[in-house]
């Protein structure tokens, strides 16, 4: 089969379960980019098979309006600001796309994991969000076994760097919720740094647009009602084996006369 690059394909030896764009061949070694999950892969070219690509944004658009209907009639509504760092620029755009949709002003960031506990301190001065999301690319490097050491992982370091830099700006987690990790990071150290919600509790891999999902409920949630994060997990790709959290409320505010 004629595979190039920029074709969509899976993985035979894995089922097929996840499509793939072709960012590069080399002697018959594919580099691949996952489409919905942040996930980069290698693959041999005789494992792959071509696909059409598909697109499950409107379905996690609909995950969320249908839960989150605000009265426009009497009240007006003033939901909460996000500030999204993305190491991935691609995954970053279609998060941005979705805040779009759904109604939630968002600021994006693409900057790349090992950077960001450098700057973030900067950012969250200037743009002053109720929600900060810190993702992008990492791994959990399975050969080495222990889940608990922070070496064994791609970018778990640089998130939980990351959270804490954001918590010497705001260390009460009502007033900044943090949203932090991406594909298999270790989600017990970025809860114990200071993150609401984290991936990724079975170190699976989570979908692009799980982070958003997350922010965009706690920010069209009012302040004074509690989340429930059981359900709130429920949207997300993987449920509980890929995002975990804290309980807490949202972040908007209600006023009246419209």
């Amino acid at each position: 089969m004629d595979i190039k690059k920029g074709d969509y394909v899976t993985r035979i030896s894995h089922n097929n379960d996840t499509i793939f764009v072709v960012l590069n061949i080399m002697d018959d070694i594919v580099y691949l980019k996952g489409v919905d999950v942040r996930l980069y892969a290698d693959s041999p070219l005789d494992d792959l098979i071509k696909v059409e690509k598909s697109d499950d944004r409107e379905d996690y658009t609909s995950r969320v309006q249908d839960k989150l209907i605000l009265d426009r009639s009497e009240y007006f509504y003033l939901p909460g600001k996000v500030l999204h760092f993305d190491g991935d620029n691609d995954y970053l755009e279609r998060c941005l796309d979705f805040y779009k949709k759904t109604g939630v002003y968002a600021v994006g960031k693409n900057i790349k994991e090992n950077e960001l506990p450098k700057v973030i301190g900067k950012y969250l001065n200037e743009v002053k969000p109720d929600i900060v999301i810190i993702t992008g690319h990492d791994a959990f490097y399975k050969k080495k076994k222990e889940k608990s050491d922070l070496s064994n992982y791609q970018n778990s370091s640089n998130f939980v760097k990351s959270v804490q830099q954001a918590r010497l700006y705001e260390k009460s987690h009502e007033k900044l919720v943090i949203i932090a990790g991406a594909c298999q990071s270790n989600y017990e150290e970025l809860i114990k740094a200071g993150a609401n919600y984290a991936s990724s509790p079975k170190r699976v891999n989570i979908h692009a647009l799980d982070p958003a999902i997350i922010a965009v409920t706690v920010a069209l949630t009012e302040r004074n009602r509690e989340i429930d994060l059981i359900e709130l997990l429920e949207r997300t790709k993987y449920g509980h084996d890929g995002m975990g959290g804290i309980m807490g409320t949202g972040v908007m505010y209600v006023g009246f006369p419209r």
